[in-house]
């Protein structure tokens, strides 16, 4: 995989940018991230629920009842939590999906890699839901990973409370979200029956995987001794040994347990090799898991779901018709 330089191209830097006035806005709404709405129902949902404005129109709950593990302080980036898109007619119980946005743990691309394809889920009658995970400091792995196995935990917990399947619940991880997404389906664990904590007593595996450019090898040591991880999602922040992270490789920790994976891919993105992505698949297909692998010719990194481009925009539609083959969407 090509190594990240340390001034990133103009394509990341138009993305980061898009993608920080998004961000920024919703941080700075939910600037009580660590504080329960105030009168709400003493349960242990409501108790979690985020006070935002009503113009933001969607529900946001803290993952954890007080810090999370490994926090460092109380600002946003050390309080994940989950933003609900529900769909707007809803009969029965519905799938869900957790969307982990891209953004080089650094940041959130929460609109195009967040929002986007929340509402896109939702007008097909999927509960979707946003993962606000730690970045900058607060991401130093493996703490950024507990968010992601939490968030599943945290979903299939409450299905009955949200109207959804408990059995049906995908997670999608755009570029670094994907590296969250996919090592969250690989480093699943069963849960603790014996946890005090409810949320901890049920699996962390998501039944179905989507990624989206995923940035899978970013802790691998290059030959010149750096990793992109290294250089990019901890660089000027804290000490970084590149030993330290090179555990954190889903593409080499494949064990056959993994769901059904969707992977989406780019050949010309220059900025997360597409070689990863399709060790992935190798690998799965090795052990036996279901996957679909669609790499298309041209298209640089951090497209979302295709925009407007005639040709990439197809992907979500193969997805929509792998979900719908893989049973995803039925009554």
């Amino acid at each position: 995989m090509r190594l990240l330089p340390r001034d990133p191209p103009n394509v990341l830097a138009r993305s980061i940018a898009a993608a920080r006035r998004s961000a920024f806005a919703l941080l700075g709404a939910c600037a009580l991230l660590t504080s329960p709405a105030i009168g709400a129902p003493a349960n242990a949902l409501q108790s979690l629920r985020v006070d935002t404005p009503a113009a933001l129109r969607h529900e946001s709950y803290r993952l954890w009842d007080g810090r999370a593990p490994g926090s460092t302080g109380d600002t946003a980036d050390d309080v994940p939590s989950l933003t609900i898109y529900r769909p707007a007619a809803q009969r029965g119980t519905s799938p869900a999906v957790v969307i982990a946005p891209g953004g080089g743990y650094v940041m959130l691309a929460s609109g195009l890699e967040g929002s986007d394809p929340a509402a896109w889920f939702a007008a097909r009658g999927v509960t979707a839901f946003v993962l606000t995970y730690r970045t900058g400091k607060a991401a130093r792995l493996p703490t950024v990973l507990e968010d992601g196995a939490r968030s599943i935990r945290f979903v299939r917990t409450h299905a009955k409370d949200f109207g959804i399947d408990p059995s049906r619940i995908a997670m999608m991880g755009f570029s670094a979200g994907g590296h969250l997404a996919a090592s969250t389906a690989v480093y699943a664990t069963a849960g603790d029956a014996r946890s005090a904590d409810e949320v901890e007593r049920v699996s962390s595996r998501p039944d179905y995987l989507i990624l989206g450019y995923p940035w899978l090898e970013g802790t691998i040591i290059a030959k010149d001794g750096t990793s992109q991880y290294c250089l990019f999602a901890l660089e000027k922040q804290v000490p970084c040994l590149p030993e330290d992270y090179t555990r954190f490789v889903p593409t080499r920790s494949v064990t056959g347990k993994e769901p059904p994976t969707f992977i989406y891919h780019t050949t010309t993105d220059t900025l997360v090799s597409v070689a990863g992505a399709v060790r992935l698949y190798m690998a799965l297909q090795e052990k036996g898991v279901p996957v679909e692998m669609h790499d298309f010719a041209q298209g640089e990194h951090g497209t979302g779901l295709g925009g407007s481009d005639p040709l990439l925009s197809i992907w979500p539609l193969l997805l929509e018709n792998w979900l719908r083959a893989q049973g995803f969407f039925r009554p």
